[in-house]
């Protein structure tokens, strides 16, 4: 079966909550995060939440980079 949408496939195919509930809204830098804890005991990143665009450009705030916990505020 082939299916046809412009919604991203997370809304056609959500994700258990559990996953969910293992994020967390963190500030790195002043730039507001969503990340989720590791198995080392670091935060990484899951989505970038800046409105700053030159934010996006930066690899330093990408998905799937990891930071320690202390760097972060909540």
């Amino acid at each position: 079966m082939i299916l046809y949408t412009i919604m991203p496939e997370h809304l056609v195919f959500p994700v258990d909550a559990a996953a969910y509930e293992k994020q967390k809204l963190v500030h790195y830098e002043g730039i507001p995060l969503l990340v989720q804890m590791t198995d080392t005991g670091e935060y990484e990143i899951v989505q970038n939440l800046s409105t700053n665009p030159y934010h996006f450009l930066n690899a330093k705030y990408a998905p799937g980079v990891r930071f320690p916990v202390s760097f972060a505020t909540s």
